[in-house]
């Protein structure tokens, strides 16, 4: 919770024009400390849950490795697997993705919304969002908790602009601007 409410205040800086979050726990926990200092409401959403693993949930890296090593062993190589039976990482990104953007669709010009998510969703809805491969995802890495990503949009569509930053953003000086 105190990682959750140094982020808010970080975070209620950048004057958000919405919050949506996954329905579940933490991430709606996380969403309320931001909505608390901006008197925002949540707008939550299944649509923002991580992904669900199916009979990896709530195993270790040790028990999975030792019941679907190869299955795994395979989902980082990149291929498309259902680890455990559950979802691929690209049905995330085919209900998150279009959510988030539906939501920042209802933004004021120069609006800022905040998502509230998951490690993996967060991933695979970025990589949608930035026309990244499916392929290549893994390559975005982890997201520390209670740190976030920032897009925007540019010329050519949404760019990823910072990952996995616990600091304000700083505007980017550069000739491709």
């Amino acid at each position: 919770m105190a990682q959750a409410r140094r982020a808010a205040r970080l975070l209620a800086a950048l004057n958000p024009d919405a919050i949506i979050a996954s329905d579940l726990g933490r991430a709606a926990a996380t969403a309320a400390e931001l909505a608390a200092l901006t008197g925002l409401d949540v707008t939550h959403d299944p649509a923002l849950r991580e992904t669900y693993a199916g009979q990896w949930q709530g195993l270790t890296h040790d028990e999975i490795m030792a019941r679907f090593g190869d299955q795994y062993t395979a989902w980082k190589r990149g291929e498309p697997v259902r680890r455990g039976g559950g979802e691929l990482e690209t049905e995330v990104a085919d209900r998150a993705a279009p959510f988030v953007l539906a939501m920042a669709d209802k933004l004021p010009d120069d609006g800022t919304l905040v998502v509230v998510s998951h490690g993996g969703t967060i991933r695979t809805t970025i990589g949608r969002l930035i026309g990244l491969d499916p392929h290549t995802w893994e390559s975005l890495g982890g997201l520390t908790n209670c740190c976030w990503s920032v897009l925007g949009e540019g010329a050519r569509g949404w760019r990823l602009l910072e990952h996995n930053a616990g600091t304000l953003p700083e505007p980017v000086l550069g000739d491709d601007d």
